[in-house]
């Protein structure tokens, strides 16, 4: 690796320069040059202020109330449900109920059946009675959208936890799943690490389909109470969606006359593979879903609650806890440190903070003992890879991911480190770890390579969302980005990346966004990257992006898109300006040469009428995602860390990459 120029192993090459100087709005002239450096300034103040004494930056992560009613009905099943969390948990579960009566899962979105069937089981619980107005209104906009048997299956595995669905009448999901060789389709393996985790868990429950007394009847969230679940026809046999249901028809015949020993065996196998893989603080990949069905499988297995296992894992879940000043209380499907931090740091960097900076020098500490040193699950299909990579939460080792991976190497490469060896040595494994794990396309998915089967989305249990671990725009983006700040795009592996990320571009000009909404974040992704690998602006991918966040600038000189992209074409591009997707957009257009040009001018005075006398932005919508469309995420990070990146980089100017080795 080459040095930088100022001397440094931790700044980015010229930029470092540009970034010891400090915010002083003096120096730029009036208008909205001086206008964007002030915003910045109140930016980075704000941002500062908000690091934990340890160096890292965490933002709520808000999801939907699901993940709030299955908490109580965790607590309900396992005998430990209090008043006070009761009452907290349905005091924020209220005030997310829509005027017809439903829940949605993104801010501003429609009803959703599977969500409000939950929330309204969950008010139940906390005694809210049928009859109130908002039950009343719930439970006839259930019904008028197919009762309790037209939700998701996991919705209605919870209810067959207390006998309100048959669990007769629920896809089989055998435990001897796990015999399955890593060679076999449907092995385990095959599917994306949340599915994976929360999957195994399910198959212990799903043998076992236990039923714990009812508190109350759910008529009145049936079409007809008579027949909760009308017959449907089957699929037909000559397609895949028809031979799997065939399949599960057979399975549920086995789980009659499944041979004992067998059977428990398989569970056991069960059981090893879950408590191998609980976290140090107790959780299971840092994720609810997992965490909550872990707890329930070894409950059922025989695991006392005072077990350390069973007690480390409900500690783990009270943490996800964020508990509002009007005594509300809203669960968390994760936690984001280690991400929010790497692109605190970034925006931190770019807006002109100092590179030895103690906030920075802070962070990159605790970034460095995140790094993950054992190998886990992502070694199956990379085994003798040298460990290395980042999770996204507090405690994730078996599961490093590689956009965190990327984004955290760029954050550590922005920062004059007093100890520059170390930062170089996690680096150069960072670097190996990430290209080690390119799939064969030549492209990167989020935490295995080659998660690509068809099958696992063909489950009749498979209802939920994403299942499989494909390779991404954003993704791959944000890898060839880091490697090119590493002096790397000469790499073989690093020209398949751009090469499949050229053939990924949209007809519109833009590309897909998997992991945040959408064609916006996409498209903000792989500019910064096209450009990082030395594409020259005038290259005809760059022009056609640029062409099309042009032409989809809202007028009020924002940009932002609905989360309805991902299922209608129409929404592509548009939605309520937010500061997330505006300052992606300006992202993009900064990394294409785009600094005078209109659409940026007009964009970062959006962002700077915007801005809250605080130095931060409101932004009530929902920018990111867990699985496109099935599950939104709000990260509350989002509006600081993204807008002072696109401010800096607008004052500063754009950082530069290192040159070639």
């Amino acid at each position: 690796m080459t040095a930088t120029t100022d001397g440094s192993a931790g700044a980015v090459g010229p930029r470092a320069a540009a970034a010891s100087k400090t915010n002083d709005t003096d120096a730029f002239a009036s208008g909205l040059d001086g206008t964007a450096a002030r915003a910045a300034e109140r930016a980075v103040e704000h941002l500062l202020a908000r690091q934990d004494p340890a160096g890292w930056w965490k933002g709520d992560l808000e999801t939907n109330v699901t993940m709030d009613a299955e908490d109580l009905l965790l607590r309900q099943f396992l005998g430990i449900l209090d008043a006070d969390t009761t009452r907290a948990a349905a005091l924020h579960i209220r005030r997310e109920q829509r005027e017809d009566g439903a829940w949605a899962t993104f801010h501003g979105g429609p009803g959703e059946l599977s969500a409000t069937v939950e929330a309204y089981v969950a008010l139940r619980l906390a005694g809210d009675p049928p009859e109130a107005p908002h039950m009343a209104r719930a439970s006839a906009w259930v019904r008028a959208r197919g009762g309790i048997a037209a939700a998701r299956v996991f919705t209605r595995i919870w209810l067959a936890l207390f006998g309100w669905w048959r669990w007769e009448d629920l896809p089989e999901l055998p435990p001897e799943l796990l015999f399955l060789p890593k060679w076999f389709p449907l092995n385990i393996y095959d599917f994306g690490c949340w599915a994976r985790q929360t999957i195994v868990p399910l198959t212990v429950v799903s043998a076992k389909r236990p039923v714990r007394p009812a508190p109350f009847p759910l008529d009145e969230l049936h079409t007809d109470p008579a027949r909760p679940n009308p017959p449907r026809p089957l699929a037909p046999a000559t397609g895949w969606d028809g031979i799997f249901q065939r399949l599960d028809k057979a399975l549920h015949v086995y789980h009659r006359f499944a041979p004992r020993g067998v059977r428990t065996t398989a569970m056991n196998i069960a059981a090893r593979w879950i408590v191998e893989r609980q976290e140090n603080d107790g959780c299971w990949g840092g994720i609810q879903p997992p965490a909550v069905y872990s707890v329930i499988a070894l409950h059922l297995l025989g695991y006392d609650l005072k077990h350390p296992v069973m007690r480390a894992g409900l500690e783990s879940l009270d943490r996800f806890a964020v508990w509002r000043e009007d005594g509300s209380r809203m669960i968390e499907a994760c936690q984001s440190p280690v991400w929010d931090t790497c692109l605190a740091t970034i925006a931190l960097a770019d807006a002109g903070l100092r590179p030895d900076h103690p906030a920075l020098v802070k962070a990159v500490d605790w970034m460095l003992d995140e790094e993950i040193t054992r190998t886990g699950d992502w070694a199956v299909r990379r085994p003798g890879l040298p460990p290395s990579g980042w999770a996204f939460e507090f405690h994730n080792d078996n599961y490093p991911d590689i956009d965190d991976t990327a984004e955290v190497l760029l954050a550590l490469r922005r920062v004059k480190h007093p100890d520059p060896a170390r930062v170089e040595a996690a680096i150069a494994r960072g670097a190996r770890w990430t290209l080690g794990m390119q799939s064969k396309n030549g492209a990167w998915g989020a935490f295995d390579a080659d998660n690509t089967s068809i099958f696992p989305n063909k489950l009749p249990f498979c209802d939920f969302g994403e299942v499989i671990d494909p390779p991404s725009a954003d993704v791959t983006a944000h890898v060839v980005e880091m490697l090119g700040y590493e002096g790397m795009v000469q790499d073989p592996r690093a020209r398949r990346g751009i090469e499949w990320l050229l053939a990924e571009q949209e007809p519109h000009g833009a590309w897909f966004g998997r992991w945040g909404v959408n064609h916006v974040y996409g498209t903000g992704s792989v500019l910064p990257a096209l450009a990082a690998a030395g594409l020259p602006a005038s290259h005809p991918a760059i022009r056609r992006a640029v062409d099309w966040l042009g032409s989809v600038q809202n007028e009020d000189g924002g940009w932002g898109e609905d989360l309805r992209s991902y299922r209608e074409e129409q929404w592509i591009g548009h939605g309520t300006s937010t500061a997330s997707q505006t300052a992606w957009a300006l992202i993009a257009l900064l990394a294409a040469g785009e600094r005078d040009s209109e659409p940026v001018r007009r964009g970062i005075a959006w962002l700077a009428g915007t801005q809250r006398e605080d130095g931060s932005w409101d932004e009530p919508q929902f920018t990111g995602t867990g699985f496109p469309w099935d599950f939104s995420i709000n990260y509350h990070l989002y509006r600081q860390v993204f807008p002072l990146t696109a401010l800096g980089r607008y004052v500063y100017g754009e950082p530069s990459p290192r040159k070639e080795d």
